[in-house]
């Protein structure tokens, strides 16, 4: 009879290492994102959850971290059981209750999952302190409650209670996400210390110390995404396989050799077709090809490569994919014998050819002449261009026919000139701004702009001198991680006024009233949130300069980039940002126009002092002008962003009142 009992007994025992019971909370639940990695120790013949360890009241980490399990000793696990054996649980009413609350008059008593399920709150740093119910740590909604409560939850979108409870958590940086307590600690076994924030807001740090206080636990370690072997191993594969109608290789599509006509060649846009080159038709060293799909696409212009039935064309998607020219070797670092911006840019002019591009310019109509020739299908910007300058009868003029140097500098000239007046910029005169216009992007005008630039520039053309020093900022990041601010808003315009209300509030309901004025700019800005304290207001202005000049025209400045890189511009813009920004923006120099741009004429109502005063004011602007003396050529070159009016310009006609002086211009 002993003998048959031992037996039960040894089966029993089995049957329990099969699947055995946390010896702390005896739950034999195994949720590693709810209770904790479960470990087992085969030859102790123990297994613990590792939040119970954690949270547990009688058991530290009295051993090195390759000690137990995690620095917990066997024995002192043993003893925690033994203890807790003789203590009830206040939710199931069971033995076994480890966790217990911090409050030292409070006396509860609970298993780990027990108190989960039941409002235990349990922290998972410092001493680890757990909770109950009645003392746990609880979530205010601390904003207006006129203002609608989230219906959904961030992390799963099913439906949250309309209350903060245990059960619903919120963010405190946006107070809008709101999101069940298991679907957050879910979110943080997940995602890890380095990738765990707020699903709305994005914000962090504050974000990270809530949910601690609020007992979800953040492991250190990288995300989960981040740890499986080979996870991204799928995007190393090449597509190497003939979709061609009719495949010639003998060996099969899948077939690729080294080199030759059956080497297997990839979509150059799409790159999820293939064919060989024998099988397409195409020429032994050919590499750029189109697949019927993206030809179809664009229609029929996005073959990169000559037929063999037809002539060489470059298609207007092709143009878009311009290779920027290789700088010379002694253009990669500085060097003394290339100080100035005319010399780094003349080192980008490329070798002559004698195959030219004629342009033909009509009544001084340059930029739509521009715009034509760098849409062309057979565009190259490395040819030589010459340029006809032609007039209707209305706009005859008896000058002579200009020489090529002469046409070629007032081409460039002009159109420097109608691009700066052009839509694609916004903003004064010498401080200009890039303008967000569908149209223009419909067009890809930033990108014809950007090249017509850099070829003007290369071509020995005037300096752009236009830029504001935002707009080099973004383009070419100089000076580097300076901010900006609402002083480089473009004036005169309804987001500069609306960020400049925002600025001005000097009080919380001034700052709310003025933040309702753009509810949808604010919106699309991401910057829709309650609003607390007037301290927020820097932070609010900061984040809305930001958007209106770089979020908002992120497409715009890239497309602007791209066409810059023409003759490899940008790259060396890029390696002498310093020297070049006099070319692209306004030189802060004294000059005898700017000097005269201070102050206002008025002269008399009495015409028979007219003629008297404005002799007057002639010989003081032509005083000025003789006493400046005639520019240097690095000065004409960064200071060309518009020429001096004549002497009979309407800048220069005073106006027809007023008695004459000069005051300065407020």
């Amino acid at each position: 009879m002993k003998k048959k009992a031992r037996r039960s007994q040894e089966v029993l025992d089995a049957g329990k290492m099969l699947d055995p019971r946390c010896v702390l909370c005896l739950s034999a639940e195994d949720d590693a994102a709810l209770f904790g990695d479960k470990i087992t120790l085969q030859d102790d013949k123990i297994a613990v959850h590792y939040f119970c360890l954690l949270t547990s009241c009688g058991v530290y980490q009295r051993g090195k971290d390759s000690e137990g399990i995690f620095g917990f000793l066997v024995k002192d696990i043993k003893q925690e059981s033994r203890r807790s054996a003789r203590l009830t649980c206040c939710v199931c009413k069971k033995k076994g209750a480890c966790v217990g609350c911090y409050v030292k008059s409070c006396r509860k008593m609970v298993h780990f999952p027990c108190g989960r399920k039941n409002g235990f709150v349990s922290q998972f740093a410092e001493n680890f302190p757990s909770y109950c119910p009645d003392h746990s740590p609880f979530q205010s909604l601390g904003v207006n409650a006129d203002l609608s409560l989230p219906q959904s939850c961030s992390v799963c979108l099913d439906a949250v209670d309309g209350n903060l409870s245990y059960a619903v958590l919120k963010c405190p940086s946006c107070h809008a996400s709101w999101f069940h307590r298991d679907c957050v600690q879910r979110q943080a076994h997940s995602a890890g210390l380095f990738f765990f924030r707020c699903t709305l807001c994005n914000n962090k740090d504050e974000y990270q110390q809530e949910m601690l206080r609020m007992g979800i636990y953040i492991p250190e370690r990288d995300a989960s995404w981040e740890l499986e072997t080979n996870a991204y191993a799928d995007l190393l594969e090449v597509y190497m396989h003939c979709d061609a109608h009719e495949c010639l290789c003998v060996n099969g599509r899948a077939h690729s050799a080294k080199t030759g006509w059956f080497q297997a060649i990839r979509c150059l846009l799409c790159g999820s077709r293939g064919t060989h080159r024998k099988c397409s038709g195409l020429k032994v060293d050919t590499n750029d090809w189109a697949c019927p799909e993206c030809t179809k696409c664009t229609d029929g212009k996005a073959s990169l490569v000559a037929s063999p039935q037809a002539a060489p064309r470059r298609a207007l998607a092709s143009k878009r994919l311009l290779p920027a020219t290789p700088l010379p070797l002694t253009c990669k670092k500085p060097s003394l014998s290339l100080a100035s911006p005319e010399e780094l840019l003349q080192a980008l002019t490329p070798v002559a050819q004698l195959a030219e591009l004629l342009v033909e310019v009509v009544d001084d109509q340059v930029l739509p002449a521009a715009l034509e020739l760098v849409r062309r299908p057979d565009f190259d910007p490395s040819l030589r261009l010459s340029f006809r300058f032609s007039y209707s009868r209305q706009n005859m003029s008896s000058d002579d026919i200009l020489s090529d140097n002469a046409a070629r500098e007032k081409f460039f000239t002009l159109m420097t000139e109608q691009i700066q007046e052009s839509d694609v910029f916004e903003g004064p005169p010498g401080c200009k701004n890039l303008a967000l216009l569908p149209q223009a992007l419909r067009n890809d005008s930033y990108f014809d702009v950007g090249c017509l630039l850099s070829l003007s520039l290369v071509c020995g053309g005037p300096a752009v001198g236009f830029f504001s020093r935002a707009l080099y900022q973004c383009l070419f990041n100089f000076p580097a991680n300076q901010p900006l601010d609402i002083t480089h808003l473009t004036q005169h315009t309804r987001i500069a006024a609306y960020v400049k209300a925002i600025a001005m509030a000097e009080s919380l309901e001034e700052l709310r009233d003025a933040a309702s004025l753009g509810e949808d700019f604010l919106e699309a800005a991401g910057c829709k949130r309650p609003i607390g304290s007037l301290k927020e207001r820097d932070k609010l202005v900061e984040d809305l300069v930001g958007f209106a000049l770089i979020t908002r025209m992120q497409l715009p400045l890239r497309r602007f980039r791209e066409g810059l890189q023409t003759l490899g511009v940008f790259n060396q813009v890029q390696l002498f940002p310093s020297v070049f920004r006099d070319v692209f923006c306004e030189a802060d120099v004294v000059s005898a126009e700017r000097l005269d741009r201070l102050f206002t004429v008025e002269v008399s109502h009495d015409q028979r002092h007219l003629s008297t005063e404005s002799c007057l004011v002639s010989f003081w602007r032509r005083f000025l002008s003789e006493t400046e003396g005639p520019p240097p050529l690095r000065h004409r070159i960064i200071n060309t962003a518009g020429r001096r009016a004549p002497a009979d310009s309407h800048h220069f006609l005073p106006p027809p009142s007023g008695r004459s002086r000069k005051r300065r211009r407020r």
